[in-house]
């Protein structure tokens, strides 16, 4: 086939040898089968932002370490200049990711390069050597739902262990290999520090559930999400932690009452101090 123009430097790098054919076109990247160093491999090209259906939200960019104070101050400023430091990052955090989450253990194809946009990777497999599926287009039974929403709970558990969360986890980036489960697509992963990292996190282990539910009613009543959390939260949270997918909330009530007087007491405060509102002659009861 004729060779994707963003593809070519890394041909004439020789780190391609031979360019197979398109495997797949998603909203942030296309995928292409490629053979380097005498084996098939991925050859992920990053969109340009523009192009892509899948935008850099707050959410997902919100906590993220930028290297260099330049770098940093480039990217919020919207120049032109910020905004190919902004994408370079976006792309450079899956790269890092992979890197991260193989190391740790988590199972993630194994990165094999990164040149001028272009991510190569181990490429995933079936049983016959062909291109593994999606686990969306897997058929379920209920002991398999059962089993791989396990292994899927425990692979978001060692991605928190080592600080990452993924923030886009469903069905749709999981790969069915002739070895187990893969998690895949980690452009939008965040540090497990973030303000919202647990807001991302539990949607991430709810959309699994929501997903294997369909097959194993059960699945839908687990709170995994909040135990791992907790465990997380009091530093006792391990890849091997055990987990009973049961959560007990708190049984004291709160005072909605008090917390809404709280906050319209710092709102009167503020618009007496722009001088919007005279201090009340009475007390609110």
């Amino acid at each position: 086939m004729k060779i994707p123009k963003r593809l070519q430097p890394l041909v004439n790098a020789q780190m391609i040898e031979d360019v197979l054919g398109q495997l797949q076109s998603g909203k942030e990247a296309e995928v292409y089968i490629v053979q380097a160093e005498g084996r098939l491999c991925c050859a992920k090209i990053y969109k340009d932002a523009k192009n892509r259906s899948f935008k850099q939200k707050t959410q997902y960019t919100e906590g993220r370490k930028v290297r260099g104070s330049r770098r940093a101050r480039a990217m919020e400023s919207g120049s032109r200049y910020g905004r190919e430091e902004r994408e370079a990052e976006w792309q450079n955090t899956e790269v890092d990711a992979l890197y991260h989450l193989a190391a740790a253990g988590v199972r993630v194809p194994q990165p094999l390069g990164y040149y001028e946009g272009v991510l190569l990777l181990q490429m995933i497999t079936d049983a016959e050597g062909q291109p593994a599926p999606r686990l969306s287009d897997v058929e379920l039974t209920p002991e398999l739902a059962r089993h791989y929403h396990s292994v899927l709970v425990r692979e978001t558990v060692k991605m928190l262990c080592a600080g990452l969360i993924h923030g886009d986890l469903s069905e749709f980036n999981v790969l069915v290999s002739q070895d187990g489960l893969v998690i895949i697509d980690l452009p939008q992963a965040i540090q497990a520090t973030a303000n919202n990292a647990f807001g991302l996190f539990e949607r991430d282990v709810d959309q699994l559930a929501a997903y294997f539910g369909r097959v194993a009613p059960e699945i839908l009543d687990t709170r995994y999400a909040k135990e791992i959390w907790k465990h997380f939260e009091n530093g006792r949270l391990k890849p091997d932690t055990p987990l009973t997918g049961q959560f007990q909330e708190s049984g004291r009530k709160a005072n909605v009452k008090a917390v809404l007087d709280e906050i319209e007491d710092a709102r009167e405060d503020e618009m007496m101090r722009r001088g919007l509102r005279k201090k009340p002659d009475s007390n609110r009861e």
